[in-house]
């Protein structure tokens, strides 16, 4: 679910008052008949008006903090816990930091390079980081959606822009961080520090980086037993229909 369709072009007027739709569509890279669609719809992606916001110079947290659904976003923007940051590294990077302990010069430590956010962000691993053990029926209650709804989103490693916001504001993080795992924002605009993950990497101790990379490997294991099965499972049925 995006906004109002009146709503955004009550903004848009007050923020480009004398450009055209065509100028605006020419100026976000956004095509005309899908800005049309949404406005017939009447429901704006929320994609659409942070592309809008950023073409213009504005904040696009400032924006969407002065819709319905949104409110409040801005003030509820600060950083993200250790967990969050943790929580988008890929494994490969654990392993790597893992093994660069393990023969750092006290002197003069390696540090690892953490792959770019565009390439690490996950939204699976932040819901699981934030999660204190009663996030899917408190997110389920505050939202009406059924927790197994919610569990196929994040399955599928994907959830709706107000869902996002809501498991945020539900965990008591901050209201951006599910907007930028969600790939909504980008993390400078969600207040993501750019050398987070690394400062978050390195402030753990060695035991509690080596539990983490085993959970990690945990995970993946588990991911790649049920993808074994999976083939195997597809192999025997084709065998069975000849």
């Amino acid at each position: 679910m995006g906004v109002s369709a009146k709503a955004f072009q009550n903004w848009r007027n007050r923020v480009a008052p004398n450009e055209s739709t065509a100028d605006l569509c020419r100026r976000t890279g956004i095509k005309r008949s899908t800005l049309a669609q949404q406005l017939v719809r009447g429901n704006v992606a929320v994609a659409t008006v942070v592309r809008v916001a950023r073409a213009y110079g504005q904040d696009p947290v400032a924006v969407l903090s002065e819709f319905d659904g949104f409110r409040g976003l801005a003030e509820g923007r600060r950083a993200p816990s250790a967990a969050e940051l943790i929580s988008q590294v890929p494994y490969q990077c654990i392993l790597k930091y893992v093994l660069a302990r393990a023969g750092a010069d006290q002197e003069h430590p390696a540090v690892p390079k953490v792959a770019g956010y565009a390439d690490s962000i996950a939204v699976r691993p932040w819901f699981d980081a934030v999660d204190p053990g009663d996030l899917r029926p408190k997110l389920s209650a505050a939202t009406g959606i059924a927790p197994q709804n919610i569990s196929a989103q994040l399955t599928a490693g994907r959830l709706a822009t107000r869902l996002a916001v809501e498991a945020a504001r539900q965990a008591g993080v901050s209201l951006t961080s599910g907007l930028v795992v969600t790939g909504v924002l980008q993390p400078e605009e969600g207040g993501w520090p750019p050398t987070g993950r690394e400062e978050a990497l390195a402030a753990l101790t060695d035991a509690e980086l080596v539990s983490l990379a085993r959970d990690r490997l945990d995970a993946l294991a588990k991911v790649l037993r049920k993808r074994e099965q999976d083939d195997k499972y597809d192999h025997a049925l084709l065998e069975n229909l000849g």
